[in-house]
């Protein structure tokens, strides 16, 4: 058994584990505790609250460490006895120690010597059980009327609706200014009686922009627009009031003057000597986002977007600015920047394809094609703007419509390779082979390129037309022999026709001019393999190897 661990007086084991002797902290704090002027500490009391309360030690500390506490807290209690921190510690250490009774008797000492301390009799209310700290309170009271805390602290105490409401009527009568009581009492009305109790308390409390905007809410159209006006007069500077009546108007029809109390909330701050934030007036957008007052969020984002901003930096942070605000799920704000963006820059294709891009993902089809309607407007040139309209009918299953967006991308981008094989896609797609033979035809003549001539001889290999797939080829090597999938597809062609030689001419054609291609020795090789040639197999792609030592395909 070790030594020591007897508790004086009891011959009872305590089984806590022993703390380490905190000496020095003793030493150091006493010698503050007696560095004083006329029996007054000279030490800050609101920060040497923590510093007693950080002398207790915790529970399960050394017994020794316990007796020194008890000890420095008597001597700071004796030499200062009007010193509310030294009551609350001295309480705290016996309540720690078990000895809850002891810190209840030292506490009640306390609120005696310090009766105007909120803090001591908070927590003289804490340590005792229920009626008895309702006692506490009450007679907490009769020094303090003017204590909000302790008035809060009563309502807690009290587990019946009414008599919550008593008390805090009665804390109300003492201390009619108090936000946190009006905001307290408020909360445990009927919304008709919270409205009659509001109406009073913006009255006892003109500035508190949290009171108007609840009555605001609670009131009929008309009266809260009143409401709203006596809040902006009696506080000019706080924007919250100009957006809830904006938000007011749009929830009851009138949108048409949103734009205008947003504008003229600006004049009017700006007037009173606020400075807009543009960032505080994005977040307060997103909120009326999340709230549903699209309008309101819309003719916020217009109105402060451009604040603060040099003009070359106006492209690059409207696109942040909407990509931040998709991150925060506030998509109708993402698309109010959209929009301003592109009436500052119609004719950027960039912020076109990002706007479509944002319907396309978190808008409606009829919203997607909407936009892209607008941008092939502006950016006729954009090919992707014209493919993408395209597609959006094409998954529709509106096949005309999708014709017609590329006929007219033909008429801006006469010799555009990718709007002539969207075409050609959409016909085969929809087995409209002649159709999309006939496209063929005319993109070889007037926009000839190595895919169009590609997509040419797929398509009647596909379609079982083996001799025009093969003079296409034929045609297309003349005009682009470094294209290795034209090799490639004349190989595999030949190999479907079991003619090996031919099939293997063709790879080996291509090799030459193509050496890197490592589809077309992968191809060569598979062939020697299928034929039984597995040593000449294996040469081709020990040679390959050499021709492209970093392919790991080959490898």
């Amino acid at each position: 058994m070790t030594p020591g661990l007897m508790t004086p007086g009891t011959g009872e084991l305590d089984m806590r584990k022993i703390g380490q002797a905190r000496n020095t902290l003793m030493d150091m704090r006493l010698s503050q505790v007696s560095d004083s002027v006329s029996g007054q500490t000279v030490v800050d009391p609101k920060g040497y609250l923590t510093d007693l309360n950080s002398m207790i030690p915790t529970y399960g500390g050394d017994i020794s460490d316990i007796k020194k506490a008890r000890l420095l807290l008597k001597s700071v209690r004796e030499t200062n006895p009007h010193h509310p921190p030294a009551w609350i510690a001295s309480a705290r250490l016996e309540e720690v120690t078990g000895k809850l009774q002891v810190a209840r008797n030292l506490i009640m000492k306390g609120t005696e010597m310090c009766p105007k301390s909120e803090d001591v009799w908070l927590e003289a209310a804490r340590l005792q059980p229920g009626d008895t700290a309702k006692a506490v309170v009450a007679q907490a009271v009769r020094h303090l009327p003017q204590s909000v805390r302790i008035y809060i602290r009563a309502a807690e105490l009290e587990t019946d609706i009414r008599a919550k409401k008593r008390v805090l009527r009665k804390a109300l009568e003492n201390v009619s200014k108090s936000v946190l009581l009006w905001k307290a009492a408020v909360e445990l009305e009927e919304p008709e009686d919270a409205r009659i109790m509001l109406s009073r308390a913006v009255e006892c409390c003109p500035t508190s922009v949290e009171l108007w905007l609840a009555l605001a809410r609670l009131e009929t159209y008309e009266n809260a627009r009143r409401v709203l006006n006596k809040a902006r007069e009696n506080i000019p500077t706080d924007r919250h009031i100009w957006i809830t009546a904006a938000k007011l108007e749009e929830a009851n029809g009138n949108t048409q003057m949103v734009d205008k109390i947003i504008d003229r909330a600006i004049t009017s701050l700006r007037a009173n000597g606020v400075e807009i934030n543009r960032e505080q007036w994005i977040q307060d957008a997103e909120e009326c986002d999340k709230a549903g007052s699209v309008a309101t969020c819309q003719a916020v984002i217009r109105a402060v977007i451009g604040i603060g901003i040099e003009e070359e930096d106006r492209k690059h942070t409207w696109m942040e600015d909407a990509d931040s605000c998709v991150a925060h799920g506030a998509l109708e704000c993402a698309r109010a920047i959209y929009a301003h963006a592109l009436q500052v820059f119609p004719s950027k294709k960039s912020v076109w394809l990002r706007a479509a891009y944002f319907e396309k993902n978190h808008g409606t089809r009829e919203s997607l094609e909407a936009l892209l309607q607008r941008a092939v407007a502006h950016c006729p040139k954009a090919e992707v703007l014209w493919l993408m309209g395209a597609k959006s009918k094409w998954l529709a299953n509106d096949v005309p419509a999708a014709r017609s967006i590329l006929a007219l991308a033909f008429q801006a981008n006469p010799n555009s390779e990718e709007i002539w094989l969207a075409a050609v896609k959409l016909e085969s797609e929809n087995n409209e082979y002649e159709r999309a033979r006939r496209l063929l035809a005319k993109a070889r003549s007037s926009a000839p390129t190595a895919r169009v001539f590609m997509k040419s001889v797929k398509l009647e290999w596909v379609l079982g037309n083996i001799e025009a797939a093969q003079e296409l080829c034929t045609e297309a090597l003349r005009h682009y022999e470094d294209f290795p999938k034209l090799w490639m597809m004349r190989g595999q062609i030949e190999e479907q026709c079991e003619n090996m030689d031919r099939a293997r001419e063709a790879y080996n054609q291509g090799l030459k001019k193509c050496p890197h291609s490592v589809p077309l020795w992968s191809l060569l090789s598979r062939l020697e393999e299928g034929v039984g040639q597995l040593t000449r197999a294996r040469a081709i792609l020990e040679k390959s190897r050499l021709k492209n030592p970093q392919s790991p395909e080959l490898w």
